[in-house]
């Protein structure tokens, strides 16, 4: 008897849970989302699997999921095998053409088939391609300042141009767009150089969820969200407006700027609403997508009501 009521009790919690992703399930049906996938979540085994399950769940629930996906760990790995040296500025990876040579392999070859095929394992869902195919990507040498100082990254490009037709025939098909963030270079008169550039995975699920008006974005990272603080603990951000934020990136770890930078961008070009969600935790994606309380910090325009309330309280 004692059994049979813990049974009852298990599927009463798990019905609430249905019950209670009803409203969002309703709320994003027929509508994209656009996940940049990374970090921890793409080398753990359970995280990948937890992943795939994520996205085909998403898949089956009438949300249009497309995955733009990064490589660094892979990256890293084959650039250690190669002998071949791995600089970092400003949290964005220096590309020689030696490197960049691997970073091409990696991530389309290597990285975005595994991604593929862990997802058509489920079922024919998901197609690969890359900032290269049917030019959907047109990117220039990115010029930054690191400190005040001009540094030069190499091969490394920011996205000018989102041609999103190729992306959304995918989608139209009832399949998943799964790509890879590199690009072909432009030059200044729109001509290609026959160049191919590394760009931050970031800012190409930026793009692409700009291009195809994406109702939301997700950025996949290793840390639970947004701290106003760094190492307080305490100082997570569950919600935050665009401005705030705005305030808080020259405070940031490095690592963590180009990712909120993402967000900025992304909710200023009309993105609804960006999240950065723990991807060490299985399922947080869908946590953040269907249930009241989120996980994660969530970048919202400065006229949401959730953001004016928090300006008015003063708390996040």
């Amino acid at each position: 008897m004692q059994a049979h009521r813990h049974d009852r009790r298990i599927a009463a919690q798990k019905s609430q849970v249905l019950i209670e992703a009803l409203p969002w399930i309703r709320g994003f049906s027929g509508t994209t989302v656009v996940v940049k996938y990374g970090g921890n979540a793409m080398v753990s085994e359970s995280l990948r699997q937890a992943f795939a399950e994520d996205i085909t769940f998403l898949h089956h629930a009438g949300i249009h999921p497309v995955v733009v996906h990064g490589g660094g760990p892979q990256i890293n790995a084959m650039l250690d095998r190669l002998q071949i040296d791995s600089e970092f500025r400003g949290g964005l990876r220096v590309t020689t053409e030696e490197s960049m040579q691997v970073v091409r392999m990696v991530l389309t070859g290597q990285v975005g088939r595994d991604l593929v095929g862990l997802l058509n394992s489920r079922g024919p869902y998901a197609m690969g391609l890359s900032g290269e195919d049917a030019a959907i990507f047109r990117a220039r040498r990115r010029k930054v300042k690191i400190e005040g100082e001009s540094a030069d990254l190499g091969l490394v490009g920011e996205i000018d141009h989102v041609a999103p037709e190729a992306i959304q025939t995918i989608i139209d098909s009832g399949h998943i767009p799964v790509i890879s963030s590199v690009a072909p270079e432009f030059d200044d008169n729109g001509e290609p150089t026959g160049q191919v550039l590394n760009i931050n995975a970031d800012t190409v699920a930026t793009a692409v969820a700009v291009a195809l008006g994406a109702s939301k974005l997700l950025i996949l990272t290793d840390v639970e969200g947004l701290y106003s603080n760094w190492p307080d603990r305490d100082s997570l951000v569950s919600t935050i407006g665009v401005s705030a934020l705005k305030e808080l990136l020259p405070t940031l770890e490095s690592g963590m700027i180009p990712k909120m930078s993402a967000c900025v961008e992304a909710v200023e070009a009309g993105v609804p609403q960006a999240h950065i969600v723990d991807g060490r935790e299985e399922h947080s994606m869908l946590l953040e997508i269907f249930t009241s309380a989120g996980v994660g910090t969530q970048v919202l325009p400065d006229d949401h009501p959730e953001v004016l309330a928090l300006n008015t309280t003063g708390g996040h």
